[in-house]
């Protein structure tokens, strides 16, 4: 049995797949570890140009594109190690990050998974979410003066350890095997969003998840094909990523939390836009003129719709976003 099995989704992103394997061998000495990449039907070269560089590497094809959710768990059902780590493509090692917290996790049996912190290509550290608590607060769209009775509402979870938190990311996530046996694995109803934060309340239930402040690993969020880069304090998600966001919300919290969120959007849409409205009036110029935020949201609104009785009675299923809708809206995802 290896201490660790590294698991990777490549989905057309064979250089950042090669770079990211190249980089646990270099820092990671310590360990005994094995590498499964489960390609998520690339339906390109990636498979030749990784087992190239890398024929040491376990490589499943899924055959169709899973996401992230279902790419992991069958990664996770040829595992042998002691320990799972799931680790995107896009990142890269710069210290020995993996020894260490399997080091660490070793001597803290009440530990069931840990995280280092990401960093920016040029070594800074990203901002993340540090509770539930946060995450949740960003679903509500309201004016900037009501942000503080929305925290008020949703409070922040209190730990004696200052490592422990609600959630880490799935960038670079390492999970004991027991946990998993326990809890059960990544659910399958997400595609991609979402499912680490679920998988994260089910892990603590388990156990304590912590942080390793002292260690970190480079995310390459700029060089990854699935980043958005336009964002507007209204126009904030992309509509994969908020379906998921909300079959996550719903999971968790239940059909009244996730309620209040789509009632929040749904009396966005004519407050939006008549605000809009009025400020073209007052500029005179034609009302409906420059409205293209407006619309988007309004589109964006009615796709979630398409996903609303699934998601209200929880049903099982593949809360992936068509090819249909991603046409109609060019940043629901790539």
């Amino acid at each position: 049995m290896y201490d660790v099995s590294i698991l990777i989704i490549n989905y057309k992103c064979a250089g950042l797949t090669n770079d990211a394997i190249q980089s646990v061998k270099d820092w990671t000495r310590k360990v005994t570890y094995e590498i499964i990449v489960v390609d998520n039907d690339s339906q390109d070269s990636s498979q030749t140009e990784v087992l190239q560089k890398h024929p040491d590497v376990q490589w499943i094809n899924m055959g169709y594109n899973a996401g992230f959710a279902r790419a992991n768990n069958r990664a996770i059902q040829a595992a042998t190690g002691r320990y799972y780590l799931l680790l995107n493509a896009d990142t890269l090692q710069n210290m020995p990050a993996i020894d260490l917290c399997v080091e660490r996790m070793d001597a803290e049996p009440d530990v069931v998974a840990t995280a280092p912190m990401q960093l920016y290509a040029n070594g800074t550290p990203q901002p993340y979410f540090q509770s539930f608590a946060e995450f949740r607060r960003i679903f509500y769209i309201v004016p900037i003066r009501l942000q503080t009775w929305v925290e008020r509402l949703i409070p922040e979870t209190k730990y004696q350890d200052p490592r422990q938190h609600d959630w880490l990311v799935g960038a670079f996530m390492v999970v004991r095997r027991e946990a998993v046996v326990k809890v059960g694995p990544l659910d399958e109803s997400f595609f991609m969003y979402g499912e680490d934060v679920e998988w994260s309340y089910r892990l603590g239930k388990a156990g304590k998840l912590l942080y390793f402040k002292d260690l970190g690993f480079l995310h390459l969020t700029s060089d990854s094909p699935f980043r958005r880069t336009d964002v507007s304090y209204v126009n904030r998600f992309n509509v994969q990523m908020q379906v998921s966001n909300l079959l996550w919300l719903r999971k968790q919290y239940g059909v009244g939390a996730y309620l209040v969120v789509m009632l929040n959007y749904a009396l966005l849409i004519p407050i939006f836009t008549g605000w809009k409205a009025f400020v073209n009036f007052r500029n005179r110029r034609p009302i409906f003129s420059e409205m293209e935020n407006q619309k988007r949201f309004s589109r964006r609104f009615q796709m979630l719709l398409r996903y609303f009785w699934p998601t209200v009675w929880n049903r099982p299923g593949f809360y992936k976003i068509k090819p249909e809708e991603i046409s109609s809206d060019t940043y629901a995802y790539p």
